[in-house]
């Protein structure tokens, strides 16, 4: 049992469960904590959401440390399936598999779960010894006292802590030190990673109701909308999450094969793909569908499926900071760079796949998403983008 934790009969866990991780050399089969190993590697594994993209801005934030280390990320990005001319156009995205892909280059390559970002190096394997740990604990609550604990005796300077009130919860962050993060997205990765692990490990979205940060809005602030799903507030006292406490009690219903097949990937999945499976946005795109040569269900039948007034759903996808009009905009942009990549297809044909009659005018609305017309994205996806 692992010193300081208090119950140890819910998280004691020994090394034939995880046969990934090296055992100890005393012979007595527990695992070796990181920081005495840099053996364990992540393998990529398909996803339904491949479809759906991530903004360049956090490809070049989550390759800051490696850049300020001097490591070659031109050679990172090109072993993620990225070209480093993509990344020349200004509102240019990349897909969540090769945003995946990324994560597992830097965190192979650096040995480091902090990406250079951090005060000091945190050993790959981290993440998955504190899952290892906590995948016995009954619930929520008990899941997060035990793994904020663990991460304490590793690593005090970027830590989590749980904070409980009368009615609500905060997951809130704490940096001290010297973190070298301008873009801020070792901050927004701890959040996003508690806040997905702990909604996997339940089975069900930890809904939230508020997401604080105690820096001003960032020029990508925008994506926040697509991350958390509920109103943010930045130049806050504190970064947090804060949800209804009754999560808190949700059982964990996940066993060891699962979670050794979650680790396969994780966390860099916690990061590049959302599970909107139980918000609106999430539910409307699934209805919706990939096929939009055909007309698109209109909000009224969209709102019938769901069970719902078209006036609930309203207000439902405001409290998620978005719209029908937008969920289906966004669609079709991620449907066209996924088309996009695949380079034997005729841009006019791409067009008719996204639901536009007129090339013309999927031209102008592809302009307008990404800053170039199809075919510059696509010589940027090749690395053929002319100066």
């Amino acid at each position: 049992m692992l010193p300081g934790f208090a119950n140890g009969a819910n998280c004691r866990f020994r090394h034939s469960d995880w046969p990934f991780l090296p055992a100890c050399p005393d012979g007595f089969g527990c695992i070796v904590l990181p920081g005495f190993y840099d053996g364990f590697r992540f393998y990529g594994m398909a996803s339904v959401m491949s479809d759906l993209t991530v903004s360049k801005h956090f490809v070049q934030a989550a390759l800051g440390g490696a850049e300020r280390l001097g490591f070659d990320t031109r050679e990172m990005l090109r072993e993620a399936g990225i070209s480093p001319d993509l990344l020349r156009i200004e509102m240019a995205r990349v897909s969540s598999d090769q945003f995946s892909h990324l994560m597992q280059v830097l965190w192979n390559r650096m040995g480091d779960e902090f990406m250079g970002l951090g005060p000091r190096r945190a050993r790959t394997g981290t993440f998955a010894t504190m899952c290892a740990l906590v995948i016995d604990c009954p619930n929520l609550e008990s899941v997060y006292r035990q793994a904020f604990q663990f991460s304490r005796l590793f690593e005090p300077m970027v830590s989590m802590e749980l904070e409980v009130g009368e009615d609500k919860a905060q997951l809130v962050a704490r940096m001290e030190g010297e973190i070298n993060d301008p873009s801020f997205f070792l901050r927004e990765s701890i959040l996003v990673i508690w806040h997905r692990l702990g909604s996997w490990l339940i089975g069900q979205p930890i809904e939230l109701e508020k997401a604080e940060f105690d820096y001003p809005r960032p020029p990508h602030g925008d994506e926040y909308r697509h991350i958390f799903h509920c109103p943010l507030a930045f130049e806050s006292d504190k970064i947090a999450l804060t949800f209804d406490k009754r999560f808190l009690s949700a059982p964990v219903i996940r066993d060891k094969p699962e979670m050794r097949q979650f680790l396969k990937t994780s966390p860099a999945d916690l990061l590049s793909r959302p599970d909107e499976s139980n918000t609106f946005t999430g539910r409307i795109r699934a209805l919706i569908g990939r096929d939009l040569s055909k007309p698109l269900p209109d909000f009224e039948w969209i709102a019938a499926e769901l069970h719902t007034s078209p006036q609930t759903l309203r207000r439902r996808l405001k409290q998620e900071n978005t719209s029908f009009q937008e969920i289906k905009d966004l669609l079709r942009r991620d449907m066209a760079i996924y088309y996009l990549s695949r380079q034997e297809l005729p841009i006019n044909d791409i067009a008719a796949k996204v639901g536009f009659t007129e090339p013309s005018t999927f031209h102008r609305a592809f302009k307008k998403w990404t800053g170039v017309t199809p075919g510059a994205y696509r010589e940027g996806e090749r690395g053929d983008l002319s100066d």
